[in-house]
């Protein structure tokens, strides 16, 4: 399958700050891309270099095989919609109105498309109200409907969930799967709310001051994450030498309690702790988070 966006060397230069260094990346068709990365880390200036709002210092970048030199690139970009930073919609209109202004932009002729995007977004129920009346969840929303004005396969958002509470969330969350899975839309999504990054993304892109440090898939992310096993004994010195014979990874957390590696024979670990008089007092199992696989992996670049 076609990819995407290929970005390769990719560096910006502001003065004496390099917010770009050399990043290199793939999002296929098809894919939700998270773009991981705390402030500061390049995920805006990425996106609006590939918006073409500016130009890179060095490197390239090419939209679904089209070089971004190559004057091609502007028909390629009406491919893309984009959010970035904060919609860009006019707070004395309609939701409605909005639409029709961006199809004038565009250049569409007919607005007969409006009242499904308005459907398709959770708008159709807001008349004549103006958006400066409207909730930030749904201002979000509109402005996810103005980037789908004139159908666009390739969906760019720069942190959607940002400052929305819960149910806003979630309504962001269901729209970004809806178009996805529905429309066959591949989205890139820069965010810093991880839980929430982790319910949608099939594939990450971990920044760190303007680097890539990591590209993975969600499925081989889940892989990666360190599964353990939390247990609580009435004997820890018991405990860590059954878990040494029986070959497991034992981290002590505190006097009673200790994590072991995921392949875990349970009722053997619980039998051979019983012939030591340890008593078994809790046992649960629990995974790495896509949070703690961030701060890992950031950890251990700085080392």
């Amino acid at each position: 399958m076609e990819d995407c966006l290929k970005v390769r060397g990719l560096t910006k230069q502001y003065r004496k700050c390099r917010a770009l260094d050399g990043l290199s990346l793939t999002i296929p068709q098809g894919a939700i891309y998270g773009l991981v990365g705390k402030n500061g880390s390049g995920k805006t200036t990425l996106i609006r270099l590939i918006c073409g709002l500016q130009q890179p210092t060095a490197g390239e970048y090419s939209l679904y095989g089209v070089h971004f030199k190559d004057p091609a690139i502007t028909k390629c970009r009406r491919r893309m919609g984009a959010v970035v930073e904060t919609p860009s919609i006019y707070r004395n209109m309609s939701a409605r109105d909005n639409l029709k202004q961006q199809y004038q932009i565009l250049g569409i002729p007919s607005y007969d498309s409006i009242d499904e995007l308005l459907e398709l977004v959770g708008l159709a129920d807001t008349g004549r109200k103006k958006a400066s009346h409207f909730s930030l969840g749904m201002r979000q929303r509109l402005g996810i409907a103005m980037a789908l004005c004139g159908d666009p396969d390739f969906l760019v958002l720069d942190e959607p969930a940002n400052g929305l509470d819960p149910q806003g969330i979630i309504e962001i969350r269901e729209l970004i799967l809806n178009l996805n899975r529905r429309r066959q839309v591949t989205v890139l999504i820069s965010s810093h709310i991880l839980d929430e990054l982790s319910r949608l993304a099939t594939h990450y892109g971990f920044l760190d001051k303007g680097r890539l440090l990591k590209e993975i898939s969600a499925a081989d992310l889940e892989a990666a994450c360190r599964k353990s096993i939390r247990i609580q004994v009435s004997d820890l010195r018991a405990l860590v030498l059954t878990a040494h014979r029986l070959g497991l990874d034992c981290q002590v957390l505190d006097d009673t309690t200790a994590l072991l590696s995921a392949q875990v024979d349970v009722t053997q670990l619980v039998q051979a702790l019983a012939r030591e008089g340890c008593q078994v007092k809790s046992l649960t199992n629990q995974e790495e988070s896509l949070e703690s696989y961030y701060m890992n992996l950031v950890g251990g670049e700085q080392e």
